[in-house]
């Protein structure tokens, strides 16, 4: 059903990745999310939660500069007291670095533009000589032709498999390496439409979807069985079901043992299509219509 509409969505979707660790822990733990071009000059489209988390790693790194550099020549006690008064502890986030997968060439600044209101943001990347996309997507024209009961598709990066990073145990930093696996495979996750979300005065801003969008697809596009753009995942809601269960009886392996269980349906929250080109359309940022 969503095999070219995939193949298209495809050439201008690209993922983010991201490597972290917490303070005094070498362990790397992986993130991902998903970011989408608009137009040829460097334009993208990625959820406002995601352009914050982006820029907070400059925000930790700094942080962690200033403690490496502070703490040169101090005893162990000394150490302590100078992270607790940076508020470095052992469950917060030390270091984060981030990478965008197959977007351009190269870049010599990006800048974020928030929505005021809704979970969007503008990617302008600048310094480029070559974008690394091979089509600009197709926003739905008509803003009223996706009704409930349609059946829709999103893409994105969740599961990430990257492994091209290491932690230098000499200069105490995360480092991106030639080395490992430099991308992680993309993953479509279909769905139908539920219902509309409204805003304030009745504004419909967003698509709820009968399925969860994933870890990682936060940012990617919901598109139709054409390819045309009808929106952006967003995020995942879970509502209580009601079948609870509690110390039920089942035989499991051959042997009876009581469970419980409380059942929640996930439902993936989109901004709508029509948010999305009044905001570039308020930004000047070029797009296609279809």
């Amino acid at each position: 059903m969503f095999v070219k509409a995939i193949e298209e969505v495809s050439g201008y979707t690209r993922a983010v990745h991201s490597i972290s660790r917490n303070f005094g822990n070498p362990q790397i733990q992986r993130g991902s999310a998903t970011l989408f071009f608009v137009n040829q000059e460097g334009w993208a489209l990625t959820c406002k939660h995601v352009a914050q988390w982006i820029t907070h790693a400059d925000k930790v790194n700094k942080q962690m500069a200033t403690f490496q550099q502070q703490s040169q020549g101090m005893n162990g006690k000394q150490q302590n007291n100078l992270a607790k008064s940076l508020g470095l502890t052992p469950q917060s986030t030390a270091e984060m670095r981030i990478t965008f997968v197959d977007c351009v060439d190269r870049m010599n600044n990006i800048k974020f533009i928030a929505h005021p209101e809704y979970d969007l943001a503008l990617i302008q990347f600048s310094g480029f000589e070559k974008l690394l996309i091979n089509s600009i997507p197709r926003f739905l024209d008509d803003d009223q032709a996706v009704q409930p009961g349609a059946m829709l598709c999103r893409l994105g990066f969740p599961f990430p498999e990257f492994s091209n990073f290491r932690f230098n145990p000499d200069k105490q930093v995360l480092e991106w390496t030639q080395e490992g696996a430099a991308r992680s495979p993309r993953f479509p996750i279909e769905g139908m439409v539920t219902r509309f979300l409204g805003g304030k005065g009745g504004k419909v801003y967003g698509i709820e979807m009968s399925t969860p969008g994933l870890r990682g697809q936060s940012g990617g596009p919901l598109f139709d069985t054409e390819g045309r753009i009808i929106g952006m995942q967003s995020r995942t809601k879970h509502l209580h079901l009601g079948f609870d269960m509690e110390d039920k009886e089942i035989i499991a392996h051959g042997k009876s043992k009581k469970i419980n269980d409380y059942a929640f349906i996930h439902l993936g929250e989109c901004i709508h299509v029509g948010v999305i080109k009044e905001f570039l359309t308020e930004h000047g940022v070029a797009f296609e219509r279809a």
